[in-house]
């Protein structure tokens, strides 16, 4: 169906519409007119996903000023689902209405569901699929493979197995290509990735990665979007004129707590100790056989660990800070923790701190301010230093060419929660439990950063992008939802489902 929604030639790719569905292009239509930001509920069944779709690209083709469509989904089986019905669009678009405009969109997922390496994706989760991953593609790793390679002449195997430095084939041929390493027009679901990953031998990841500064549609995950330290390697050169849409939104203010806040538990506690052991290990071997690294180290530290090209980037990059980018300090990191090994003195003393505070057998509860008060009498430990935690542990990382980054998760999680709880003294609460609710009787203590308003992790996002898209189909109280996230829409609609067509009508009867 092609037909004029005031002055926009819409493409819909089905004969019929529901009167909801027209109702609701228009309310979309005019947010994005006047360039701001909008709340639309409509019943799930009715079809949001294609009018979705079949508004915004429509709009993109009659006003080409307007960026990206980012299509934030929560599961990968309704990112599948909305490339599947983009496909169904396009072709119609092409086929039936004769439209040649090109179009290219994809999915982007994590390395565990997008890796094409035999060995990769063999590994159980996600933190061991991209710890493998950093051990084959990190660029400390190449160079010694090429270095092996010129002295022996023997060469770096993709997937074989005894190779004194493994390398990806995938990423390897991936990077050889340079620009010419680009996805044709088209609507690529993560399988369709895969296969044409696996039919040029480039890595699928990298190579979505790549291609979102091309793309005019992007599917991918809510936290690739609302999570900083997730956004700040994905969504970042994205521009301010991309249509951003979140779809089945009803627990954003969820996902958007669950964004900044952390859970200590003793078994994190114990990982990170043992990781402390293991990095001053490390460091004395360094001090030993490459001392000039942890030198240039902190020279880099001294001038300040935010300027650009401080800390090298490429396949062992790490997530980035998990504080707001408009939080993180801008300057030299603190003399006390500039030193390796100084640092983790500073580490050790803060985990055992936790240690202590998660050995309590009552609950309770503090704000940031408190426990920094408690922190800063007992170990010496301030604020200010705790807000660097985070960017000095993987500054280290990196000088000391780490790649089995999933052996040092408890380390990082404490320094995500040292970052978060130096950062930010309002909005947050800890929480320390000794035992689960569900089990009373069994010691299971953990220690919560809870983040206490969800506006925090969405914020950079309204201010950021000219028009947010928040729909659901249940989005009731919906005048709540601009309260909770604090931001001001220019349209709020809740539309009801059409019943003059044949429907069933479920009814539950209790006892």
């Amino acid at each position: 169906m092609k037909f004029k929604l005031e002055d926009l030639t819409v493409y819909f790719p089905y004969e019929r519409m529901y009167p909801e569905q027209y109702t609701y292009m228009l309310e979309l239509k005019h947010s994005l007119d006047a360039k701001g930001h909008c709340l639309l509920e409509m019943p799930t069944g009715t079809g949001k996903t294609v009018t979705l779709l079949s508004l915004i690209t429509s709009y993109q083709l009659q006003h080409p000023e307007v960026g990206k469509l980012v299509y934030c989904t929560r599961t990968v089986p309704e990112m599948e689902k909305v490339l599947e019905e983009l496909k169904n669009l396009v072709k119609f678009r092409e086929e039936d209405a004769g439209v040649k405009a090109p179009i290219l969109a994809l999915g982007l997922s994590s390395r565990k569901n997008m890796c094409v390496h035999r060995q990769v994706r063999e590994e159980g989760s996600r933190e061991s699929v991209d710890a493998k991953c950093r051990k084959l593609t990190a660029s400390w790793v190449r160079e010694k493979a090429t270095v092996g390679d010129a002295g022996d002449g023997g060469s770096a195997s993709g997937e074989g197995g005894g190779a004194a430095h493994e390398l990806c084939e995938f990423y390897e041929e991936y990077e050889s290509k340079g620009s010419e390493a680009i996805l044709p027009p088209g609507v690529y679901t993560l399988d369709d990735l895969k296969v044409f990953g696996e039919q040029r031998r480039w890595c699928p990841y990298f190579l979505a990665r790549h291609m979102i500064s091309y793309a005019n549609v992007i599917v991918y995950n809510y936290q690739y979007m609302l999570d900083p330290k997730v956004s700040a390697l994905v969504s970042k050169e994205l521009e301010r004129e991309c249509v951003v849409v979140f779809d089945e939104a009803h627990n954003i203010d969820n996902v958007c707590i669950e964004a900044l806040s952390v859970n200590l538990r003793q078994q994190t506690l114990e990982n990170a100790t043992r990781s402390i052991t293991r990095l001053k290990n490390k460091i004395e071997d360094a001090k030993a056989t490459d001392a000039q690294r942890l030198s240039d180290e902190y020279n880099r530290l001294v001038r300040g660990l935010a300027q650009q090209g401080a800390i090298p980037q490429g396949g062992e990059e790490w997530l980035s800070n998990p504080a707001l980018p408009q939080d993180i300090l801008r300057e030299a990191v603190p003399g006390n923790i500039r030193r390796a090994e100084h640092f983790m003195a500073f580490l050790r003393r803060f985990v055992d701190h936790l240690k202590e505070r998660l050995g309590c057998q009552a609950f309770q509860s503090e704000n940031p301010t408190s426990f920094l008060d408690r922190l800063r009498n007992t170990t010496q430990i301030d604020a200010k230093s705790l807000k660097f935690c985070y960017d000095r542990l993987q500054s280290l990382m990196k000088t000391l060419e780490i790649v089995d980054t999933d052996d040092y998760y408890g380390l990082s999680l404490v320094a995500d929660f040292g970052t978060l709880v130096g950062t930010y003294d309002r909005g947050f609460a800890i929480i320390i439990e000794p035992y689960d609710e569900r089990l009373p009787s069994v010691p299971d203590p953990v220690i919560q950063l809870s983040c206490l308003d969800s506006s925090l992790a969405v914020r950079p996002v309204f201010e950021k992008f000219q028009s947010v898209v928040i729909t659901s189909g249940t989005l009731s109280p919906i005048d709540l939802y601009p309260k909770i996230l604090n931001f001001h829409p220019v349209v709020i609609r809740s539309l009801n489902m059409t019943l003059a067509r044949d429907c069933i009508c479920p009814v539950t009867l209790t006892k």
